[in-house]
């Protein structure tokens, strides 16, 4: 195939003008006109006049660290942080609760009023004052339907006993757990709208994965919105990461039985020569009354707004019994 030139009788005797290329000072200097008569339009808009370019945002600041109560804590994570999610994940017998408990105590004692959610009612008060918990500035909310309706029920001395339930009529366990789940939500709603305090912590250290796993990530999302510039430091116990991406701190915790730690139960039978008694050990039990936790930061999003890193990701402690002295 020959190509041939085509020519128009129009363009005949015309010289052809091409405009030369912008020089790049030029064209930054029409980009900079052009964004600055955008941006006197957007500031005459009364709607529109807080509207700042990206350029000009300020970097959120870091938040307020605030401390655990527990020293090897502080210096891994640097504290708990206001304004923020953190959840703390760990097995039965893992020394969450020990965790929880001095942080709930360092709270208190400092005069802040905290508030713990308890959705299986598994809070010991006499344990969280041996840890040095102001009780006096702890608000303790304790989720269960039949205990809240039993609580409103008047007596009455004729009223015969309610026969029990079958297992149909009751539901199944998921259905017991989703109704006290459904309790701790709008408790914990209600507490940061108030924001009056410096603590509040949920506990569903108790509550089965499965049912745990179940509480919409919307929910967190929302928990995490509400808390964001509130001077309050919002804390999760659990035993598996349940947040997602709504929790700024993520920290494991792992206990065993510390050296030294534990002796074996004593049993009292009283003689029948005479009433004295005699003290013998049970060799085949032991009492375990110190165990070394560790703590593991599996994820940080704050880790970039910390002065100083930590070299290495878990720290360890030890945690006493109260009755143990």
């Amino acid at each position: 195939m020959s190509a041939s030139p085509v020519l128009s009788s129009a363009a005949i005797g015309r010289p052809f003008i091409f405009s030369p290329p912008s020089s790049p000072r030029s064209m930054r200097e029409k980009t900079a006109q052009k964004t600055a008569e955008i941006l006197a339009h957007v500031g005459a808009t009364p709607k529109l006049a807080a509207v700042v370019p990206a350029s000009r945002l300020d970097g959120r600041p870091a938040p307020e660290m605030v401390p655990s109560g527990i020293p090897q804590l502080d210096w891994l994570t640097g504290g708990l942080a206001r304004g923020c999610l953190t959840e703390i994940c760990g097995t039965a017998s893992s020394g969450r609760t020990s965790v929880l408990l001095f942080a709930l105590a360092r709270a208190t004692q400092h005069g802040e009023v905290c508030a713990l959610v308890d959705a299986s009612d598994a809070f010991d008060p006499a344990s969280a004052a041996a840890a040095g918990m102001e009780m006096s500035r702890l608000l303790w909310v304790r989720c269960g339907e039949t205990r809240g309706v039993s609580r409103l029920r008047p007596f009455r001395a004729a009223q015969r006993p309610a026969a029990p339930q079958s297992p149909a009529e009751n539901g199944s366990d998921f259905g017991r757990w989703k109704s006290q789940l459904g309790q701790m939500l709008k408790v914990t709603d209600l507490l940061l709208q108030s924001n009056g305090f410096g603590m509040i912590a949920l506990d569903l250290g108790d509550v089965p994965v499965e049912s745990a796993r179940r509480i919409p990530l919307t929910s967190w999302f929302r928990f995490r919105r509400a808390v964001e510039h509130t001077p309050t430091a919002l804390v999760v116990l659990e035993q598996q990461p349940i947040a997602g991406s709504c929790s700024s701190v993520l920290v494991k915790v792992s206990g065993r039985r510390a050296q030294g730690a534990g002796k074996k139960l004593s049993a009292f039978s009283s003689q029948l020569s005479g009433n004295s008694l005699r003290h013998s050990e049970l060799p085949h039990t032991e009492l375990l009354d110190q165990v070394e936790i560790t703590v593991e930061l599996l994820h940080s999003r704050l880790q970039n707004k910390l002065e100083k890193k930590p070299v290495q990701s878990t720290a360890s402690f030890k945690s006493r019994a109260a009755w143990a002295g």
